[in-house]
């Protein structure tokens, strides 16, 4: 290993990475202990074409496999319906307790600005917002701690092949949107728009199954599904389904699935995901036209509105495309100073902040300081701006401004983030002052960087867009003042919507997918272009400097991660260098009190187990899943010939106990029974895929990242196992500044 720079350690445990162990030394050296002892596995993306398997497919008839398929298209159907209607109950519920709030506030700012006596305001502000992120945050800390956040994180994981703990849950669902809801009416800097996304991964992982295992009912519906291969497809629909309700942008939800996550990609599958796509815009946009009163105006296409951007009046012109992409490159430089510093203080909230307790309580503390800010940046701002009959201002606040005219600050900070990002893009030009805009930028900034990655729901998009929309507005205001001859060439508009898309995509460094979000959301493919571009400039300003925010909170979970490329100096490596070895194997016909006690072995933890025939030649692969099923139904030789009425074991059984197995713990095998023999030949994998131990990394990568593997056997020219690559192997070797470096893999 001479060509590699640097070793670092990455604490592990077991054939799929586990997220154990004291303390994990970072990249950079930094050492952080564990932010929870929880076990990450891998998915099963590849079908085990056992004698079980390849019977049932026999026994189906044409009709059957057509049945499967229609089945597919009304699941994607239902993932699309049930999304937007979580979508549309979000969004009503943090309209009304929002409007109800800044009501209440501005009832009161307008009574005691005359008689005096203003902190009470402040006071009650504070109080309201705390009382809201006390009932998310106390939610998310003490029921469901992977409800906190966005969940794309998490949602990106499962896409790539890990399988976090709880991440699909029904529980995780409902504190999920419990949770997004407090915290966005409880004012802190945050959007709703992420939470969708995970929620419709949950929605979808739940009904693809047919059964609610945390509500212990079985429908009886969809049993063939019930495995990673298919469970996995529908969570990429649901993830699309999220994108789609929360933008109005069902093309931008395809690409967003096609782009973070699945490995494995087909023309149907992308047409059942669009399908989920479009199925769950409309359910929204259907459904909130009956509550606003104007049934069939389908207008409002997702929870976030950019309003129109008309052709005419905001065109641009060639000799502003340099121009947008120095606000690109801007937006990729503040992006990585948003993410070191988020970096930081999550460090710092795993070591001293891990606890329930003090997680609610710092939450609750950036709901009062989020508040008071607020109240600062209003009552000391004096950029008034004349109430217009077009206004459309929702909480106008007069406060010390005379009458008629209303304090622009409050524009932008008493009221919801989609709302603020709303009259960044197109109040009238005028209508903000730079020095409002620019200490709007800078309080925001760090209260969001301070809010994301707090215990609560919620999102990172919306504080971005609307980041981005201050100082773009800002730039447009400065460059019209360049030229007060013809100022109408810079509208403040425009390059609000520029500096959106630059600051989000410097924060989470999505191109494909982000470029055909914002032009669909913006409703004008006029900006296609321009978008594009300074969504690229600021990923790569912005990689240079620190990664994507979403990854780097993925690297502090110490998950492995797959990038879709192997690291690109890496061609010297072989599959024996880079395997784990010695393996655990099985005979054909094994021993149960052996198996057992492989199974028991906490020091190991492994999940996939070669069957060979002596000397040590492969002849086929079988899991700690299918194992443990065996175990629980006794299916030993000696029994099977005792008792010739036993019922055979069929692929149903295992689709049951799917997808938590019990642990070998609860399975009892008597002393007899330990004597027993185990046949494996029916029920292993006789087709795992091999490679011969001179492969080199990148051909190992390609073909393990491709096919969604979890385990890959290496063999010698006489097809005897020497070792066994999974995922941990492969995610250890990352491309640093100094060259390729490995992650030193500590057994825990």
């Amino acid at each position: 290993m001479a060509n590699i720079t640097k070793k670092v350690s990455w604490s592990s445990r077991g054939d799929d990475s586990a997220l154990t162990g004291e303390g994990t030394p970072l990249l950079n050296g930094t050492e952080i202990p564990k932010p929870s002892r929880q076990v990450s596995m891998s998915l099963d993306y590849d079908n085990i074409e056992n004698q079980l398997f390849l019977e049932e497919e026999r026994r189906m008839s044409h009709m059957g496999f057509r049945c499967l398929e229609i089945s597919r298209w009304v699941i994607c159907g239902l993932i699309g319906i049930l999304t937007g209607l979580i979508a549309c109950f979000i969004d009503i519920m943090v309209e009304k307790l929002a409007g109800y709030k800044y009501q209440v506030i501005k009832e009161n700012i307008e009574k005691f600005t005359e008689v005096g006596g203003l902190s009470i305001s402040l006071i009650l502000w504070a109080v309201l917002n705390c009382a809201f992120v006390l009932v998310g945050g106390v939610m998310v800390a003490f029921f469901e701690p992977i409800a906190a956040g966005s969940g794309i994180p998490q949602i990106k994981c499962y896409l790539n092949g890990v399988k976090i703990p709880r991440v699909v849950r029904l529980k995780t669902l409902v504190v999920k949107v419990i949770g997004v809801i407090c915290s966005v009416a409880g004012g802190l800097a945050v959007g709703k728009e992420g939470p969708m996304i995970h929620s419709g991964a949950v929605v979808a992982a739940g009904v693809s199954q047919g059964r609610s295992t945390s509500l212990k009912r079985d429908f009886k519906m969809f049993e063939y599904f019930r495995r990673d291969t298919e469970k996995r497809d529908f969570v990429s629909a649901g993830a699309a389904a999220g994108v789609s309700a929360a933008f109005g942008a069902p093309v931008g939800g395809v690409l967003f699935s096609l782009e973070e996550g699945a490995s494995f990609w087909n023309q149907m599958l992308t047409w059942r995901i669009f399908f989920a796509s479009m199925i769950s815009t409309f359910t929204l946009n259907f459904f909130l036209s009956i509550y606003h009163g104007k049934p069939g105006d389908l207008s409002n296409p997702g929870l976030i509105n950019f309003g129109r951007f008309e052709s005419d009046s905001v065109a641009y012109y060639y000799y502003e495309i340099p121009l947008f992409m120095c606000m690109g490159a801007l937006g990729g430089l503040l992006g990585a100073l948003f993410n070191s510093l988020n970096y930081w203080l999550t460090i710092f909230r795993i070591r001293y902040v891990h606890r329930p307790c003090l997680q609610v309580i710092e939450a609750l503390l950036v709901a009062a300081v989020t508040a008071a800010v607020s109240f600062t940046m209003i009552y000391f701002s004096n950029d008034c701006q004349p109430l217009g009959p077009e206004h459309n201002e929702e909480y106008p606040l007069q406060l010390f401004c005379a009458d008629g005219e209303y304090n622009a600050m409050a524009t932008a900070f008493f009221n919801t983030p989609e709302r603020s990002v709303r009259s960044l893009f197109h109040n009238q030009p005028g209508s903000y002052n730079p020095l409002t805009l620019g200490l709007f930028t800078l309080t925001y900034f760090f209260l969001a960087c301070w809010t994301y990655g707090l215990a609560v729901s919620a999102g990172v998009f919306i504080p971005s867009l609307l980041i981005g929309a201050a100082w773009g507005r800002l730039c447009g205001i400065l460059l019209a003042s360049f030229t007060p001859t013809s100022p109408i060439w810079a509208d403040p508009g425009k390059y609000a919507l520029i500096g959106a898309a630059a600051q989000l995509g410097g924060i989470v460094r999505m191109t494909l997918s982000l470029t055909v979000i914002m032009v669909e959301a913006t409703g004008n493919v006029t900006y296609g272009l321009p978008i594009m571009l300074v969504l690229m400039i600021a990923k790569i300003v912005g990689d240079y400097f620190q990664e994507g925010l979403y990854d780097i909170h993925i690297k502090l979970q110490s998950v492995p991660f797959l990038h879709w490329e192997a690291p690109a100096t890496s061609h010297w490596l072989t599959a024996r260098e880079v395997m784990s070895s010695p393996v655990t194997c099985f005979n054909r016909i094994e021993k149960v009190g052996t198996i057992v006690d492989v199974l028991s072995n906490t020091s190991t933890n492994h999940n996939g187990f070669p069957v060979v025939v002596q000397p040590a030649k492969l002849c086929g692969l079988i899991l700690r899943s299918q194992l443990i099923v065996l175990l629980k139904h006794k299916v030993f030789v000696e029994l099977a010939r005792s008792r010739l009425s036993q019922r055979k074991l069929q692929l149903k059984d295992f689709r049951d106990a799917y997808p938590r197995f019990p642990p070998i713990q609860s399975i009892h095998v008597s002393q007899d029974e330990r004597e027993c023999m185990m046949d494996l030949t029916e029920f292993m994998n006789p087709t795992p895929y091999t490679v011969p131990q001179d492969t080199s990394l990148p051909r190992v990568f390609k073909l393990f990242r491709a096919l969604g593997l979890r385990h890959l056997v290496v063999a010698d020219d006489v097809n005897r196992v020497i070792g066994l690559v999974t995922r941990k192997d492969l995610a250890r070797y990352h491309l640093g500044k100094h060259g390729l470096e490995e992650l030193q893999l500590a057994q825990t």
